[in-house]
């Protein structure tokens, strides 16, 4: 081991002498030849004091913004404000619309790690005093538990109960995706979760992308375990409607979804597809479009097949059952997967309580937008209850 550090370890450089540069010409008077002869004169000595002497000049304004800013004589920086339109009061409405969205130009404040969660909510906010601090996160299609980590360490660090289900066949769960014949099958997990909970346990339910339809399935099941439901750039179904009749209508607005889609034929090429695995070289145009690349990255390696049969099952969902649960719906604007044109017409079917926009949204919020998307998730927790 000694030895392969030695030949890891860099070798010291070896010193280089460096030429004498000579004048052919000594300087004599005139402008030019000054310049040219203190040019040839100066020194990495000089260079050095230089950049001490700007290094200095820097500290020195950096200490006095601080004890300025510390005595009230400039203006405390507003994060929340938007990088993309600094001088906002300036542009009409109609003039924000037509500047060019640029992922660098984005305000910070709602995608990067700048706040901490308990500057996100109101500082009065009291856990204790809502219906429930308990969330349950249900991802999409092809996507797991994982998805959600963003949102998992937000919640918590702000004092909330997060459990993030892994369905049957994704995430970390073993089960043969071609195996999954129906939605209860899919949606055991949660299910499981929610038959467990104790009596008088409540919970806000999120489920994003086909996700949707799980919570639905279970909203019918549990109506009484469950305080919120909120649906996140996800299928929201009315009596009667597949998670294929929506995603359809989102394939039709948008060829690039059929060029995502892979079937897959567990039981035979004779037989119909089991699963759907989508184009890894697509991904990020599809799902994340507008998220970090270590995002995609971690998506692109994670990500398993989506179950086809639980596609195709119609809900049977009663307005006793389901139709007591409060729902709210988040749309994501910038969705390539669930057009925003999809999203609205879902809302106009079956109108929930509150709708919310996540504006510079893609179809994966929890990445592109995780801190606005905590806020507006403490938001609805907040919102009290109807009795």
């Amino acid at each position: 081991m000694g030895n392969l550090c030695a030949c890891l370890s860099p070798r010291p450089a070896k010193k280089r002498t460096r030429p004498v540069k000579r004048l052919s010409n000594p300087p004599h008077a005139g402008a030019a030849a000054s310049n040219r002869w203190s040019r040839v004169r100066s020194s990495s000595k000089d260079k050095f004091d230089d950049s001490a002497l700007i290094r200095e000049q820097a500290l020195a304004a950096a200490i006095l913004f601080r004890q300025q800013q510390h005595n009230g004589s400039l203006p405390q920086f507003d994060r929340s404000a938007s990088l993309r339109y600094p001088n906002s009061t300036s542009f009409s409405s109609s003039k924000r619309q037509s500047l060019p969205r640029s992922s660098s130009s984005r305000a910070r404040s709602l995608t990067d790690p700048l706040l901490q969660p308990h500057q996100l909510v109101n500082q009065d906010l009291q856990i204790a005093d809502l219906e429930t601090s308990h969330f349950v996160l249900v991802h999409g299609g092809g996507f797991g538990a994982w998805c959600w980590y963003k949102t998992i360490a937000l919640l918590e660090e702000g004092g909330f109960k997060v459990t993030a289900i892994d369905l049957t066949g994704s995430g970390i769960d073993s089960f043969d995706t071609n195996g999954i014949a129906t939605l209860s099958q899919y949606a055991k997990p949660l299910t499981d979760f929610l038959e467990k909970l104790a009596d008088g346990e409540k919970v806000v339910l999120v489920g994003h992308d086909f996700g949707g339809a799980c919570i639905s399935h279970v909203m019918e099941l549990f109506p009484h375990k469950i305080a919120k439901s909120v649906f996140v750039a996800a299928v929201m179904l009315t009596s009667g409607q597949s998670a294929l009749d929506l995603l359809k209508q989102a394939a039709g607005s948008n060829d690039f979804i059929q060029e995502a889609q892979i079937f897959l034929y567990g039981h035979g090429k004779d037989q119909p597809p089991t699963a759907i695995e989508l184009d890894r070289s697509l991904l990020k145009d599809l799902l994340f479009n507008q998220s970090p690349a270590k995002d995609v990255a971690l998506a692109s390696v994670s990500m398993r097949p989506i179950p086809f049969p639980p596609l195709l099952e119609k809900l049977s969902l009663s307005h006793l059952k389901h139709g007591s649960v409060r729902r709210f719906y988040i749309e994501t604007p910038e969705d390539h997967a669930i057009p925003i044109a999809v999203q609205e017409a879902m809302i106009s079917s079956g109108p929930p309580e509150r709708v919310f926009r996540l504006k510079g949204a893609d179809h994966s919020p929890f990445f592109s937008k995780p801190q606005a998307l905590h806020k507006l998730l403490v938001e609805i927790a907040k919102i009290p209850s109807a009795s």
